[in-house]
């Protein structure tokens, strides 16, 4: 399937039936890459862990941490924008305003992440504090290394949010969760045999980045060239240049706050507590992310197909269109984030046998992950409608959330305390944005297939898998038997609920000839 596959037409067709087959096929294709992702990515970890221990590959993973934050800050919520912007463009005007949308957004982002990496050179001082356990020749060394990569990156993901307004998720799953990913591990293995190192083992996570970049760039380049383009008129001079930026600048604060509340944990943990805990806290965070994998897959097509219904004020089908969604992310999440609750000793254990010291920690993020399935991508919606204020509201509470909890918590607790920011930081997130949605937009997700898919995947889930964990205990034989029930018991159900939940829609869109 070519990129142009999951295009988004303007005009024609269906909406409702549009706009969900869309999402159902852009969601499948980001479910892919995000199942490969978090394979490689947990490779990844384990590669880096066993190679340099928990206290190495935590000094690596901290310098992963502030360069991610970096990245998602320097890109200045361009991405965003040219999602929403672009998709409505497309759908309102056939794409006249796309290229001064392009120059809007890409010269400040390059800029930024310039002026960054420079900073980063100039003050080496920022190395040390950041890894204070680290030799501090090493650590300089290290974070400058991360600086020569940080405006390639940042511009990627610029350049594949503009892919992503053209209605396509292929690009950037194609770079960010399968290129990079799969690279990052044919890379490391070699460097983990031959000179393991904190430096070595730094370089093969960030040299992927230049292919991501040309791939990007490339990728750019064939939506703009495939998409049938204005009826007629010339492009604006200085289009969308005020509108974007309104856009966008509450949307590059909340960025900030949304990349933070993944890797905060492990600064904190690194400044406050030990490298080795930073470690054993950065396995926990990459199973969960593993666990709401179904979720980011159907967000990255869900944004555009909202955008473009909104745009052309259809917003009952966008209504709809976040309910089902929603009801797929439920039914899918909910039965895994039970195992993992159940077995976090056992599934810990694959990264070594000290990471079981972070099973207290992934059972809170796993309910805490719970209540952020459970009201969809609201804060997606928030952003689609052009409220980015609303967001960054939301986003800067949660911030000082887990900020708060954090310096509390992780001095005395560690680990367990870091989950507990994260954690409290996503309930209260997630809560927000779904009250904000449903009484300034409408957007509602409690329904007859809702509660279904409740029933399937939460309430007929608990009952097998408990008895099993209090019989075996958190064992790989609890946790393979409690999988085999769970399944069979889910398997039964999804197929005798079928219509209401959705599955039959689905599916039946996944087998459809793209024509």
């Amino acid at each position: 399937m070519s990129a142009s596959d999951t295009a988004v037409p303007a005009t024609g067709g269906p909406p409702a039936r549009c706009g969900v087959a869309a999402t159902a096929r852009g969601g499948w294709w980001g479910f892919l890459g995000s199942a490969v992702n978090a394979v490689f990515g947990y490779v990844l970890v384990t590669l880096v862990t066993r190679a340099l221990g928990a206290y190495g590959a935590g000094a690596v993973f901290t310098g992963v941490a502030a360069f991610t934050i970096l990245c998602n800050t320097c890109k200045l919520g361009a991405d965003t924008g040219l999602v929403r912007f672009v998709s409505g463009d497309l759908a309102t005007t056939g794409g006249r305003e796309v290229g001064a949308l392009l120059r809007s957004a890409v010269l400040p982002g390059a800029a930024a992440s310039t002026a960054a990496a420079a900073l980063l050179f100039l003050s080496p001082w920022t190395a040390t504090s950041l890894l204070p356990s680290l030799d501090p020749d090493d650590a300089v060394t290290l974070v400058r290394l991360f600086a020569v990569f940080l405006p390639l990156a940042t511009v990627t993901l610029v350049l594949l949010g503009a892919t992503q307004g053209y209605g396509t998720v292929i690009p950037f799953v194609g770079v960010e969760q399968i290129g990079k990913p799969v690279l990052r591990v044919l890379i490391a293995v070699p460097v983990m045999l031959l000179a393991p190192g904190v430096l070595t083992l730094a370089a093969a996570w960030l040299v992927p980045s230049l292919a991501g970049f040309v791939i990007a760039w490339f990728a750019l380049r064939r939506c703009r060239r495939r998409s049938p383009g204005p009826a007629s008129g010339p492009e604006p001079a200085a289009a969308g240049g005020r509108g974007f930026w309104a856009f966008a600048a509450p949307r590059a604060i909340s960025s900030v706050f949304d990349i933070s509340a993944v890797w905060v944990g492990v600064i904190l943990l690194s400044s406050l507590a030990t490298s080795e805990e930073a470690g054993i806290y950065t396995a926990v965070g990459r199973v969960v992310i593993a666990a709401t994998l179904l979720q980011l897959a159907i967000r990255l097509a869900v944004a555009p197909e909202i955008s473009r219904l909104l745009a052309v004020g259809d917003l009952p089908q966008a209504c709809h269109l976040h309910r089902v969604s929603t009801r797929w992310i439920v039914l899918f999440s909910w039965p895994l984030l039970v195992l993992l609750t159940s077995f976090p000793g056992t599934v810990l254990s694959l990264f070594g046998p000290e990471f079981g010291q972070g099973a207290g920690a992934l059972v809170v993020l796993c309910i805490a992950s719970a209540v952020n399935v459970g009201v969809g991508n609201a804060q997606t919606v928030l952003l689609m409608a052009g409220k980015s204020t609303w967001h960054l509201a939301v986003t800067g509470v949660a911030f000082a959330v887990q900020l708060t909890v954090g310096l509390l918590t992780v001095p005395r607790l560690g680990v367990l305390g870091a989950a507990l920011s994260w954690g409290a930081a996503t309930v209260v997130e997630n809560l927000l944005s779904a009250a904000l949605v449903r009484r300034h937009q409408g957007f509602t997700i409690i329904d007859r297939g809702y509660l279904l898919a409740t029933l399937t995947g939460l309430c007929l889930t608990v009952p097998l898998v408990l008895p099993v964990r209090l019989l075996a205990g958190d064992t790989t034989v609890g946790l393979a038997v409690a999988i085999t029930m769970g399944f069979c018991a889910f398997g039964i159900s999804l197929w005798r609920f079928r219509t209401p939940l959705g599955v039959s829609e689905l599916v039946g869109v996944l087998r459809e000839r793209v024509t």
